[in-house]
C-alpha cells in the first residue's frame, strides 16, 4: 500500500512541476507543459486509475496552495481529470459471451476491451473542453474574447516588429478567428500523444494489462458523425455558441483524420514500398500540417463507404467449393 501511494504521490509531482514549467517563460516549458498529463496517464494505466486519481488531488492541492486557486482549477480539469478517465477507459473491459450454466468456466474468461475509437472519441471531448475552458478565462462572452486574443496578438507583433503596418492587423484578425480552432487541434493532437507515449511505456515494461490493440481498426460510432454536422451547422450562428461548435467540429475532424491514418494503414497492406508510402505521408503531414486535410477526408469517406471493411472483405479467399 505505501509503494502505491508513493507512486501516486511522484507522478502528480512530475505532473505538477512539468505544468508549472510554463510560468519559466523557456521554449523547454512548453514541451514539459504538453507532457504534463504523461505521468498521471502512466500510473492510471500502469497502477489503476486510483493511483492517478491519488496523485491528480495531491499534484492540485500543492499547485493551489503554491500559485493559487487558478492553477488548481486549469491542472484539475486539463491534466489530472483526463488523466484519470482515460486511463479507466483504457483498462475498461467486459467478458465475452456468456458460458452455459454447466459448462466449466475457462481459467480466464475472453474479454472485451473499450474500443479504440470510442476512446477517441473522449480525447476529442477532453480537447473540446479544455479548449473552451481556456477560452472563457478571457472573457464570457464572443467579443470579449476575440478582442482579448487580439490585444494579445498585437503586442506580441508589436514586441517583435514595431514597424507594423495595417497588414499585420489584417493577418492577426484572420487567426483570432481561426485560433479557438487551432488550440483544440493542438489539445487533441497532445492529449492523443500522451496518451500513446502512456501505453507504450507501460506495455514496456510489462504493466500493461490489456493487449495492444490493433490500430488499423479504430473507427468512431456511427452518431459521430451526425455530431459533426451538427457543429458545423452551428458554426454559422455567431457569438459564444459559434465558437464552441469550432472548437467541437475541430476535435472530430481531428478525431477523424486520426481514423483516416488507421484507413491509410489498411489500405496499403497490399504495396511492397508500403513503409515508404506512410513514412512520407507522415513527413508531409508533420511538417506542412495543412495536409492532415486528406487524412479528415479519407476518415469521413470510410466512416460513409466503409472503405476498410470492402477492402479486407476482397483479400480474404473464396469459399471453397461444396461437394
Amino acid at each position: 500500500m505505501m509503494a502505491f501511494v508513493l507512486i501516486a504521490l511522484i507522478a502528480g509531482a512530475a505532473s505538477a512541476l512539468m505544468f508549472a514549467s510554463i510560468i519559466s517563460g523557456a521554449l523547454i516549458s512548453l514541451v514539459l507543459f504538453y507532457l504534463a498529463p504523461l505521468p498521471l496517464m502512466v500510473a492510471a494505466i500502469g497502477w489503476g486509475p486510483l493511483c492517478a486519481s491519488l496523485g491528480g488531488i495531491a499534484a492540485a492541492i500543492g499547485l493551489g496552495a503554491l500559485f493559487g486557486l487558478p492553477y488548481c482549477i486549469a491542472f484539475a480539469v486539463t491534466v489530472a481529470l483526463p488523466a484519470w478517465w482515460l486511463g479507466h477507459l483504457v483498462l475498461l473491459s467486459r467478458p465475452v459471451g456468456q458460458a452455459a450454466p454447466d459448462a466449466v468456466a475457462p481459467a480466464e474468461p475472453e474479454l472485451e476491451w473499450y474500443p479504440v475509437g470510442r476512446i477517441l472519441l473522449w480525447l476529442a471531448g477532453f480537447a473540446t473542453l479544455t479548449t473552451m475552458a481556456a477560452l472563457l478565462t478571457l472573457g464570457t462572452d464572443a467579443d470579449t474574447i476575440i478582442g482579448t486574443l487580439r490585444r494579445g496578438l498585437m503586442r506580441m507583433l508589436r514586441a517583435a516588429d514595431p514597424q507594423s503596418s495595417g497588414e499585420a492587423g489584417q493577418f492577426v484578425d484572420a487567426l483570432v478567428r481561426i485560433a479557438p480552432a487551432g488550440a483544440t487541434i493542438i489539445a487533441m493532437m497532445t492529449l492523443t500523444l500522451n496518451l500513446w507515449l502512456s501505453a507504450k511505456i507501460t506495455a514496456t515494461s510489462g504493466r500493461l494489462r490489456r493487449p495492444w490493440p490493433d490500430m488499423k481498426t479504430a473507427e468512431l460510432p456511427p452518431m459521430t458523425l451526425v455530431a459533426l454536422c451538427v457543429a458545423l451547422a452551428f458554426c454559422f450562428t455567431g457569438g459564444l455558441l459559434a465558437i464552441a461548435a469550432q472548437i467541437a467540429a475541430a476535435a472530430l475532424m481531428m478525431s477523424y483524420a486520426l481514423t483516416g491514418f488507421a484507413v491509410l494503414h489498411t489500405l496499403t497492406l497490399a504495396l511492397k514500398s508500403r513503409t515508404f508510402w506512410l513514412g512520407s505521408t507522415y513527413a508531409v503531414v508533420v511538417v506542412f500540417g495543412w495536409p492532415v486535410i486528406a487524412m479528415v477526408i479519407l476518415g469521413l469517406a470510410d466512416a460513409m463507404f466503409g472503405f476498410r471493411e470492402r477492402f479486407l472483405r476482397s483479400r480474404q479467399p473464396p469459399p471453397l467449393p461444396t461437394p
